[in-house]
């Protein structure tokens, strides 16, 4: 007996048929199912071209059709041809159609869409921690945004919750006794934002940290002269970079997010 053969015809990539396909002829072992994929199928003269084949081939046809207009046409012609069809996502649409009390899209492609989005977003999560807190200077050339600042001015938590905004982000700390990487003053000073602190607020942070790690809170770490020294040589720093500083002393994290990406959005 002949191999049977499957035709996938999607609107997009075809993907989703393929799998179902695969699936369902997992279930039959021993036989060998071919499958021939057509892909971004846009107008109805291509499913004629398709249905000549499959005729010729008797082969089914598993589809994932968004447009209604191609749907209809896939249904009428493959009855009127004896064509066997299986419609893999126009009863799932039709179903959350009246599910949401909302016309879909009707667009090809919006899974991969999506699927890009989310891909995205990994990138970005994976490149802050990466090219956190100056651990490869590398990524400031490479970074969407580079955030400057003394400790705890709040660098790693705007990185990552700016990484699930899909951008690209690295951050690097700035200590009096150590030189700022090259790298830094080779970026676009749009892309760099200097995180600046008030002396009083970073003083209680530090504070605060030093006794969650069970350490003296008196350490120069959290000393008023330190501080003072450090948020000086960030003021350098930034002043000989030119970039844009925002005071993160009373904002939450996504406040001054949001300030970074009206920021970045207005310099590009």
């Amino acid at each position: 007996m002949k191999e049977p053969i499957v035709y996938i015809v999607s609107d997009s990539v075809g993907e989703t048929a393929e799998l179902v396909a695969k699936a369902a002829a997992s279930q039959f072992v021993g036989k060998n199912t071919v499958i021939r994929r057509f892909p971004y199928v846009e107008d109805i003269s291509n499913l004629d071209e398709v249905f000549t084949l499959v005729s010729l081939n008797n082969g089914v046809i598993v589809y994932t059709l968004v447009k209604p207009e191609m749907r209809n046409y896939m249904k009428q012609e493959t009855k009127k041809l004896g064509i066997k069809s299986f419609d893999v996502i126009g009863p799932l649409i039709d179903t959350f159609e009246t599910m949401y009390q909302l016309e879909p899209l009707n667009e090809p492609g919006q899974v991969r869409k999506l699927d890009e989005d989310y891909f995205k977003k990994v990138e970005a999560i994976e490149f802050a921690v990466k090219y956190d807190d100056g651990r490869d200077p590398r990524g400031i050339l490479r970074a969407d945004i580079v955030l400057i600042g003394v400790s705890r001015t709040s660098k790693t938590p705007l990185s990552q919750y700016l990484a699930h905004k899909r951008l690209k982000v690295a951050n690097v700390p700035l200590v009096p006794e150590v030189d700022p990487p090259e790298e830094l003053f080779k970026v676009s000073p749009d892309k760099c934002i200097g995180l600046k602190i008030s002396p009083d607020k970073l003083n209680n942070i530090r504070k605060e940290r030093l006794k969650a790690l069970g350490l003296d809170d008196q350490a120069s770490y959290a000393t008023m002269q330190r501080i003072s020294q450090e948020l000086d040589y960030f003021e350098k720093i930034a002043n000989r970079i030119n970039c844009k500083v925002i005071d993160v002393s009373n904002k939450a994290v996504e406040e001054t997010a949001n300030i970074i990406t009206n920021y970045i959005r207005d310099n590009h």
